[in-house]
């Protein structure tokens, strides 16, 4: 199995950055397609970005499309996620979430494994 931990959340006003690391241990990351969910205070948690197990293909949900990017590194056994031009409405609380499958999913129940969450804040 693999554990997770993010890191990296907090307050930004809106228009800044943040960059959110999740820190796997147990297991390489290489086994697994990785994904960032986020859930907003009285709403479902949604998918926001996942990164095939390779690297090579990534996918967004629109409204992220063009402010965020996900990326892995294979040295450090982590996954980030550059939040650039945040809105207010990107706050939530944000998970990863790995999956050992052979392809890419965006729905929630398809991954087994899943971090604590950090808290992103963006005030207006």
């Amino acid at each position: 199995q693999v554990q997770l931990a993010e890191s990296g959340g907090g307050l930004v006003q809106a228009g800044g950055s943040l960059r959110l690391s999740c820190v796997a241990s147990g297991r390489p990351l290489d086994y697994y397609n990785m994904a960032w969910f986020r859930q907003a205070p009285g709403r479902e948690r949604e998918f926001a970005a996942a990164i095939h197990a390779t690297g090579a293909t990534t996918y967004y949900e629109d409204s992220v499309k063009g402010r965020f990017t996900i990326s892995r590194d294979k040295a450090k056994n982590t996954v980030y996620l550059q939040m650039d031009s945040l809105k207010p409405e990107d706050t939530a609380v944000y998970y990863c979430a790995a999956d050992p499958s052979l392809y890419v999913h965006q729905t929630q129940s398809q991954y087994a494994f899943w971090g604590q969450g950090t808290q992103v804040t963006v005030s207006s």
